[in-house]
């Protein structure tokens, strides 16, 4: 069965990809050593290599390397999922492409965070204490992008 995606969806996923391309040219430093700006690129959805993270959250580049710098990922959350409160060393910024998604923020989370469906967006500042989650009864599919590797910091509490 193939899922529909929706013209809001291609366009904020666009549109972001224009915004870091343009941040990585109006600063002068390449997104990563590998991207070359000048060359075009089309990766069509069956391009993307999807590995898991853990037994729940898949990933799966876009351009970049999460785990060293700036980077363009896909993710994959289960269902009803939520990620234990953590932070991260470097911001980022979130798109939701399919499923419901919140971001409950604070070292306790908040108790009614704000529901992102498709094409919502989400960003959070390093060192941000926050949750992700999938509240949705289907799976999410969600694109982010950061101009420093990835990481994952649970926070104690």
């Amino acid at each position: 069965m193939q899922k529909l995606i929706t013209v809001g969806s291609i366009l904020v996923f666009g549109a972001l990809v224009i915004a870091a391309l343009t941040l990585t040219i109006a600063t002068g430093r390449a997104a990563n050593p590998a991207f070359d700006a000048n060359t075009e690129v089309a990766k069509p959805a069956t391009g993307v290599a999807f590995q898991n993270i853990n037994p729940a959250i898949r990933m799966g580049a876009a351009w970049g390397d999460r785990g060293t710098s700036a980077h363009g990922t896909f993710g994959k959350f289960p269902a009803n999922f939520i990620t234990p409160i953590h932070s991260h060393s470097g911001a980022y910024h979130g798109v939701v492409i399919e499923g419901v998604m919140t971001n409950p923020f604070g070292k306790s989370g908040e108790t009614n965070p704000t529901k992102m469906a498709p094409a919502s967006y989400w960003y959070v500042p390093a060192g941000m204490p926050h949750a992700t989650a999938c509240v949705s009864d289907v799976p999410c599919l969600f694109y982010f992008h950061a101009e420093s590797g990835f990481d994952f910091k649970p926070v104690g509490g």
